[in-house]
């Protein structure tokens, strides 16, 4: 407990890395961690885990919860050479804008070797975290999927067994959308609002780099739709990220939803279950696409900690790794060989019902990702209020696909 008091006030101290400040620190640290899971109820125990598996003494900064002040901050430790953070995680978007950029140290010749790389996603890891040189710079922490959750309660309330198909989505969105409540919703912030446009194009049949292709029209049309047609999800969640989206599905705002993760947040609210909230399979359009997503963890080129940092690494990449962030953050195994010795369960069975049912794709990731994010965010916002049409957003979407890829 000493210890982890101690730990705690250096933390707070080493705030002032990022303005600027002096830190001093009278305990010795092995390496520096940069992570976006502090805020978890079961961090503690992942971190002990991690040290005791390793023997490191490590020091964590707390990231921003803020996706841009969070990734400014990233860009600004790795461009600048600094060398005061060893280890950070960072998310496909991040990793897109930095795989290439030689500020991170590959890895395939000390974490990811030829023994364990073949049981991590092959897609996943030369789309998303492999260089333009072939050097692998992030070990992927989990595996996710954007995945179709339905409120059963809601389901049983207006007479659907499952949704299947576009037909059963639409008829139960209408039938959903009654006394201020909605048969979809959505995180529609112009920075989050990416991976569900590509997630309806996925299900069209569509390419996000080709807005010639009439699917991507019809899933813009859609979406309008739902908006201003049929009317069964609000334009106010244009101003939503995933915080406000998942309390209103909590809350029964909501009737179905594509998200994240393996439902914790539900789970936390006492509303996850069979009869409650729970992931369905995708319904399929014209494909039964889903995306996935991973934070990884990589190690920044500039550090002078690399023997420890790859020891932390290599538990990352290890089955006692996968399996402590599986049970303190409910992150499902990356690596396929952990993940079929998991106790079978509704999320385990569902996961692998989606690595055989789904097309399983990574997301459309530019060298500028936030850029690119932001700006058909601002465009999409446009079109669903009406500001624009959606031929004048297929046009525009184009410009900025042949400016930024």
């Amino acid at each position: 407990m000493k210890k982890r008091i101690i730990k705690l006030l250096v933390i707070s101290l080493i705030v002032s890395f990022f303005v600027g400040g002096t830190v001093l620190a009278d305990e010795k640290y092995d390496l520096t961690l940069y992570s976006i899971m502090t805020t978890n109820v079961n961090f503690d125990d992942w971190l002990a885990d991690v040290e005791a598996g390793t023997g490191l003494n490590i020091r964590v900064i707390a990231a921003p919860t803020n996706s841009d002040t969070r990734q400014q901050k990233v860009t600004t430790v790795l461009s600048s050479g600094d060398s005061s953070i060893d280890i950070l995680e960072i998310n496909d978007e991040m990793a897109a804008s930095f795989k290439s950029t030689g500020w991170l140290e590959p890895l395939q010749g000390t974490v990811l070797t030829d023994d364990i790389i073949e049981y991590f996603p092959e897609g996943y890891l030369k789309d998303m975290i492999t260089s333009r040189n072939g050097d692998i710079v992030g070990v992927p922490g989990y595996s996710g999927y954007l995945a179709f959750w339905v409120d059963q309660k809601k389901l049983d309330k207006y007479g659907f067994e499952s949704i299947d198909n576009k037909e059963d989505f639409i008829a139960f969105a209408k039938a959903a959308t009654e006394d201020g409540n909605y048969g979809y919703g959505g995180s529609w912030e112009k920075t989050y609002v990416f991976n569900e446009i590509g997630t309806f194009i996925n299900l069209f049949g569509g390419d996000y780099f080709d807005w010639t292709n009439p699917a991507n029209k019809e899933a813009i049309q859609f979406m309008y739709d739902m908006v201003n047609t049929w009317k069964v999800t609000p334009i106010d969640q244009i101003a939503d990220k995933y915080e406000q989206m998942n309390q209103k599905f909590i809350d029964g705002k909501y009737a179905m939803l594509f998200m994240w993760g393996t439902g914790t947040d539900y789970r936390n609210a006492g509303r996850y279950g069979e009869d409650q909230i729970h992931m369905a399979l995708m319904p399929k359009f014209e494909t039964r696409s889903v995306f996935t997503d991973s934070w990884s963890y990589v190690l920044n080129s500039a550090s002078r900690n690399k023997d420890a940092a790859v020891k932390f690494l290599n538990y990352i990449a290890g089955k006692e790794g996968m399996l402590s962030a599986w049970e303190n953050f409910d992150r499902y195994p990356a690596r396929s060989d952990v993940a079929a010795t998991l106790p079978r369960n509704e999320i385990t069975d569902m996961y692998k019902k989606y690595s055989e049912e789904t097309i399983v794709r990574g997301r459309p990731m530019v060298p500028q990702t936030m850029e690119f994010i932001s700006d058909m965010g601002t465009i999409f916002q446009q079109t669903m209020q009406g500001k624009i049409s959606v031929d004048e957003f297929c046009e525009k979407a184009q410009e900025y696909v042949d400016r930024y890829k």
